[in-house]
């Protein structure tokens, strides 16, 4: 069993991404659409294909901090202040399993980190496209497009509203 969508949303992406200064809704449903792609929104936490909400591997997880963070003191400081203090040093992989904001931010960093711009949040498949160029690449759109219609778009419709 994963994690209801919209509490994923109010409690997990959303509060990250205002974290890092870079909320808006777009980025919002697109994290969410990767989250119930990549582990069925929590349901699988650990594969063969990565870690965490957002399967993501330790070679993309250590590329993102070497080519991307390491240019940036000041934002891998807030990135590291989510991570738990010790456990993030013994086993730094195992952080975006465990700890459901440290993931998010990871996995929205290799979103701005690709230079891909967003799309809108009602374009399912230019997201669907976006996911497997940064996340899953031998992935299917049709995977992520189904996943979109039954978590995403509901909560994104405008009469729907997420508290």
């Amino acid at each position: 069993m994963g994690i209801a969508a919209s509490e994923l949303c109010s409690y997990v992406i959303r509060p990250t991404l205002l974290y890092l200064d870079r909320y808006n809704q777009a980025a919002e449903a697109f994290l969410l659409g990767v989250a119930a792609c990549q582990s069925a929104l929590g349901a699988e936490l650990d594969s063969q294909r990565g870690h965490g909400l957002y399967s993501i591997a330790d070679a993309q997880h250590r590329r993102l901090w070497d080519e991307y963070l390491a240019l940036d003191p000041d934002l891998a400081s807030l990135v590291r202040g989510l991570a738990s203090q010790h456990a993030f040093l013994t086993g730094p992989d195992m952080e975006l399993t465990v700890n459901l904001r440290y993931a998010t931010a990871i996995a929205w960093l290799m979103i701005e980190a690709s230079q891909i711009s967003l799309p809108h949040a009602d374009d399912s498949l230019a997201m669907a496209q976006m996911w497997r160029e940064i996340f899953q690449p031998e992935g299917q759109l049709q995977y992520f497009t189904s996943a979109w219609q039954t978590w995403v778009s509901p909560l994104f419709q405008p009469s729907a509203a997420i508290s």
